[in-house]
C-alpha cells in the first residue's frame, strides 16, 4: 500500500494539532478559518485513515487519545519539516517575489496608489513595482490573463471569475463650471433631471460609468453622452472648460473644487458612492510582495 494512503494530509495534520493545543474543535476550526462541521468531518476521516480514535470529545471540549497524542508528536514533525521546505522554495522563489506587478482603475492609480507603494517601498525596499492604468474592465482581463499580480477596480461588484475584497470607498459628483447654470441651485439636481441631460462621461468598461448607469437605472436611464472621454485628467479639463455636467470621483476633483474652478452640484436622491475592490485571480490569495501590498492597503484603510 502507497504511503500516501495511510498518511494524512497536511491541511488534516495542521488541524490535529489545532485542537490538541486549543482543547477544541471548534476553536481550531475558527483559527484555521473553517466551519466546525467540516472541521468534525476532516478529524472523523483522519481517524478512519489512521485507524485509531485520535480524540476524546466531551462536553468540556476535545483532547487526544494516548495514540493521539503519539500522532500529533509525528505531525508536528511533519508539519515543521513542510514549513522548512516551504522557505526553501520561498528562497528560491525570491528573484521572481522581487517584482510587483499592480493594474489599477485611473482613479485608484492616479490618487490613491502612490501613497501606498510608497508605503510599501519603505516597508519592503527590494521590490520593484510595475503600475499600469486602465479602465476597471481591462484591470479585470489583465488579472484574468495573468498580465497582473494585482489589480484594483471601482465597480460594483468583483469581475466575474475573479476573488476580490473591499478595501475602501469613493463617491462620485457632479461637477459644473462656476458660470454653469446647476452651480447657482443651492438645492442640486434632481436624479430624473441628471438622468435626461447629456452629460461628460468616461467610456464604457469604466468604474465609473457602471455605477452611474446603475445609479440612475431607476430614473429612467442616463441620457447618451454629450462626450465620452477616456480618462479623469480629460474629464476634468472639459468641465472646467464648461463643456458641461460632468461625474467623476470626488478625489479626483478636490484640488478644482477647493479652487473655486468647479462646482459640486449635489443630487440629493441619488446615491453615487462605490467600493474599491482589490482583485486576484480566483482560487487563489495574493501571495509575495502582492500580499504584502494588499495588507498596506487594508491596515490603512482601518485606520481610517
Amino acid at each position: 500500500m502507497s504511503v500516501a494512503r495511510r498518511v494524512p494530509d497536511l491541511g488534516a495534520l495542521e488541524l490535529l494539532l489545532a485542537v490538541v493545543r486549543l482543547g477544541s474543535v471548534g476553536r481550531a476550526a475558527a483559527e484555521l478559518g473553517v466551519t466546525q462541521p467540516a472541521a468534525s468531518a476532516r478529524i472523523r476521516a483522519m481517524e478512519r485513515q489512521v485507524g485509531v480514535a485520535l480524540l476524546e470529545r466531551s462536553p468540556r471540549g476535545s483532547r487526544p487519545t494516548e495514540a493521539g497524542a503519539l500522532v500529533a508528536g509525528w505531525a508536528q514533525q511533519v508539519v515543521d519539516a513542510a514549513h522548512a521546505l516551504d522557505a526553501g522554495i520561498g528562497a528560491l522563489r525570491g528573484r521572481r517575489d522581487g517584482r510587483l506587478r499592480v493594474v489599477a482603475s485611473l482613479t485608484v492609480a492616479e490618487y490613491l496608489i502612490p501613497g501606498w507603494l510608497v508605503a510599501l517601498r519603505e516597508a519592503h525596499p527590494e521590490v520593484t513595482v510595475t503600475l499600469r492604468p486602465a479602465n476597471s474592465a481591462a484591470v479585470a482581463d489583465a488579472v484574468r490573463g495573468g498580465e497582473a499580480d494585482l489589480g484594483f477596480v471601482e465597480g460594483v461588484r468583483t469581475p466575474s471569475g475573479l476573488g476580490g475584497t473591499v478595501v475602501g470607498s469613493d463617491r462620485l459628483v457632479v461637477v459644473v463650471a462656476p458660470r454653469h447654470r446647476w452651480a447657482r441651485r443651492r438645492g442640486g439636481v434632481a436624479a430624473a433631471e441628471l438622468a435626461a441631460t447629456p452629460l461628460i462621461l468616461r467610456e464604457e468598461g469604466s468604474g465609473t460609468r457602471e455605477v452611474l448607469d446603475r445609479a440612475l437605472a431607476a430614473h429612467g436611464g442616463a441620457a447618451p453622452p454629450r462626450l465620452q472621454l477616456g480618462s479623469t485628467t480629460a474629464l476634468k479639463a472639459a468641465a472646467v472648460s464648461g463643456a458641461g455636467p460632468v461625474v467623476v470621483s470626488e478625489l479626483a476633483v478636490a484640488d478644482e473644487v477647493a479652487g473655486g474652478r468647479l462646482v459640486v452640484v449635489p443630487v440629493p436622491d441619488l446615491d453615487l458612492s462605490r467600493p474599491l475592490r482589490a482583485v486576484w485571480p480566483r482560487g487563489g490569495r495574493p501571495a509575495g510582495p502582492a500580499r504584502d501590498l494588499l495588507a498596506l492597503v487594508r491596515s490603512g484603510e482601518r485606520a481610517l
